[in-house]
C-alpha cells in the first residue's frame, strides 16, 4: 500500500481554500444575474417610458430586519471564537428567527402592492419589482438549510466539554461558518442595493 492509499490527509495549506473560490464564483454569478435584471429594468423604463412603482413601506422595514440578522450572525461568529456555546446557539437561533421575519414581511409587502391593485402583470416595472424581489427571497430561502445545519449541530453534538472543544477547534467548522457569514452579508448588501435602485428610480421618474 502506498502512503496515499487508505489514508485521510488533513486539509492542505491553500493560499485561498477552494471553498472560498466556489463561494466567490457563486456570488459573482448572483451579482451578474441581478445586474442583468437591473439593466433590463432601466432599458424597459427608458424605451417604453413606463413610470416606476413606489416601494411599499415594508420593503424598507425589511432592510432593518436583514441587517439585524447579519448582526446576530456576527455575534454567532464571535461566540464561536470565544468558545461560548450558549451565546453561539442563541445567536444562531436569533438569525433564523429574523430570517423568517424577513420572509413573512416580504410576503406582506407583496400583499401591500396587491391592495393597491399592483399585481405582477400591472406593468413591466411592476413585473420586474416582483421578479427581482422574489429572486432575492429565493436566495435567502436557499441559505436557510445551511443555517439549520449549524443550529442542529450546536444542539446535538455540543453537549459535553469534550464535544464542545472538538467543535470549536475544528478548522472546517470555522471555515463553513465564515462562508455562511459571507453569503448572508452579501444578501444584505444586495438587498440594500435593490432598495436604493428602486427608490432612486422612483424619485427621478
Amino acid at each position: 500500500m502506498t502512503p496515499r492509499q487508505g489514508v485521510k490527509h488533513p486539509d492542505r495549506n491553500y493560499l485561498i481554500h477552494p471553498s472560498y473560490i466556489v463561494m466567490f464564483l457563486l456570488l459573482a454569478g448572483i451579482t451578474a444575474l441581478f445586474l442583468g435584471f437591473s439593466g433590463a429594468y432601466l432599458y424597459n423604463r427608458i424605451q417604453q417610458n413606463i413610470p416606476p412603482v413606489s416601494l411599499p413601506s415594508l420593503f424598507y422595514w425589511n432592510t432593518g430586519i436583514l441587517l439585524a440578522s447579519s448582526g446576530t450572525l456576527i455575534l454567532a461568529k464571535r461566540a464561536y471564537l470565544e468558545d461560548n456555546t450558549a451565546k453561539y446557539r442563541l445567536a444562531l437561533l436569533g438569525t433564523l428567527f429574523l430570517t423568517f421575519c424577513f420572509l413573512g414581511a416580504q410576503v406582506l409587502a407583496w400583499y401591500q402592492l396587491s391592495n393597491q391593485d399592483i399585481f405582477i402583470d400591472y406593468s413591466n416595472m411592476a413585473s420586474y419589482l416582483y421578479v427581482i424581489s422574489g429572486l432575492h427571497l429565493a436566495h435567502v430561502v436557499a441559505g436557510i438549510p445551511f443555517l439549520l445545519m449549524f443550529i442542529i449541530t450546536a444542539y446535538r453534538k455540543m453537549k459535553t466539554p469534550v464535544s464542545v472543544f472538538i467543535y470549536f477547534t475544528d478548522d472546517s467548522k470555522r471555515r463553513k461558518l465564515n462562508l455562511l457569514n459571507i453569503y448572508w452579508h452579501y444578501l444584505d448588501g444586495l438587498w440594500i442595493y435593490l432598495i436604493l435602485f428602486f427608490a432612486i428610480n422612483y424619485l427621478i421618474k
